[in-house]
């Protein structure tokens, strides 16, 4: 059973780190040749394919310090290695390493960005 949170505003949503906020792809109900899949059958899959909807700020970078001038202020700004998926890429992710969530009753996956495997930019968000 996922997580559910409901009266999210999207815009307050700040994800830590490498994480990935997406939302599934609408499911394909038949398979080619027209024949009904049961539901679930999607959900087992090993890959599955969904939009982004936010990005963590990526991966923290160790502050450089000069131990032998303590005059110099210290004050350790945080720097980040950005990730590479934006907001509207349709990403290709390993379903195994995502975390289900339920937002507002729809359903999206926490995903961390070494478990995506394919991005496809320039694509209209939730199309």
């Amino acid at each position: 059973m996922p997580l559910s949170i409901d009266n999210v505003n999207f815009s307050n949503i700040a994800l830590v780190g490498d994480r990935v906020l997406v939302k599934p792809k609408s499911e394909q109900d038949r398979t080619k040749t027209g024949l009904f899949l049961p539901p679930g059958v999607q959900e087992k899959e090993y890959i599955q394919a969904g939009y982004v909807v936010t990005v963590g700020p990526g991966y923290p970078i160790p502050a450089i310090t000069d131990p032998d001038e303590p005059w110099k202020d210290n004050k350790e700004q945080v720097k980040y290695v950005p990730l590479q998926p934006l907001e509207g890429d349709l990403v290709v992710y390993l379903q195994s390493s995502a975390w289900e969530v339920e937002l507002n009753g729809e359903k999206f996956f926490i995903v961390p960005h070494n478990s995506i495997l394919l991005i496809i930019s320039n694509q209209d968000l939730f199309q």
